[in-house]
């Protein structure tokens, strides 16, 4: 199936598959009444993201039962081939031990500044853009 615009839909099950391909992503939430978009390291897994926020950011902030859209790509430089995915969900602040993965989402940062962050895939959308 295609968009007006001649771009592949992607059904959800692509749309996760690739997904759980990518690393960095980027989270697009609200600060102090305006959008804010910050890049983050990011598992999939549990049918949600998972990503760290350092505590005291707006980023974690939002966090804090708001809704947040998250997305990720893999795009060629001259946009003639590659994919998006955008999730929609209620972002919640999880304990690491609820997640398997944190070790490799924590790495490199200072202990007790990051907290987990669980985005539930509600709604999820994508499209492919093919030469």
């Amino acid at each position: 199936m295609f968009d007006p615009s001649g771009l592949e839909v992607l059904d959800r099950a692509e749309c996760l598959a690739l997904l759980a391909t990518a690393d960095v992503g980027r989270v697009v939430f609200t600060s102090r009444g305006l959008p804010a978009v910050q890049p983050v390291r990011f598992c999939y897994g549990q049918d949600a993201v998972w990503f760290p926020a350092e505590v005291h950011t707006d980023l974690f902030g939002a966090a804090q039962d708001g809704v947040v859209a998250f997305e990720v790509d893999a795009i060629e430089p001259r946009l003639d081939a590659g994919w998006w995915i955008t999730v929609l969900g209620r972002a919640v602040a999880v304990s690491e031990h609820e997640v398997p993965w944190w070790p490799e989402l924590a790495s490199g940062s200072p202990a007790g500044q990051l907290r987990c962050v669980r985005v539930p895939v509600e709604v999820v959308s994508g499209r492919r853009v093919k030469r």
